[in-house]
């Protein structure tokens, strides 16, 4: 778990200091770098990361951040809804229930997906009980290291 937030911050830093127009110049740079990940592994970071592409206005698109101060506003909403709703978790390989409170299960999930964790892959929500479904090689601890990580104070 470490080392992906480590590689994330290599990734941010990189978008920053470089015009990076395509994945494959990326993964070269990462490599670079001393991180060797495949190309689907890459685009989940990015998406992780909210990276999108922008127009330069003359010669074609490349890799931008977005600002932060956007997207922190929005996390904390998300986020609060995460924290207010989850009562528990329970897994069973790579697919979980997450027991909410009355009505909050669409929220919750909403904000799940909306916060884009690595570790999941869709979720589907009733009124108090959201199926996870977690991505091939991802575990219950991954994802209790990423809501450790990013929504603190939601326990399992």
């Amino acid at each position: 778990m470490k080392q992906r937030y480590n590689r994330l911050t290599v990734i941010k830093n990189l978008i920053k200091k470089n015009r990076i127009d395509n994945q494959d110049t990326l993964l070269n740079l990462l490599k670079e770098e001393g991180y060797t990940v495949t190309q689907a592994t890459l685009s989940r970071d990015l998406k992780m990361l909210k990276v999108g592409k922008i127009s330069d206005g003359w010669s074609g698109y490349y890799y931008s951040l977005p600002d932060n101060d956007l997207v922190a506003e929005s996390e904390k909403s998300y986020i609060q809804d995460v924290r207010r709703g989850v009562v528990s978790m329970e897994f069973s390989g790579n697919i979980g229930v997450i027991k909410t409170r009355e009505g909050h299960a669409n929220s919750v999930a909403v904000g799940l997906e909306a916060l884009a964790l690595p570790e999941i892959l869709g979720t589907l929500a009733g009124d108090d009980t959201i199926i996870v479904i977690l991505r091939e090689g991802m575990t219950k601890e991954d994802l209790q290291e990423s809501f450790k990580a990013r929504i603190p104070a939601v326990d399992d």
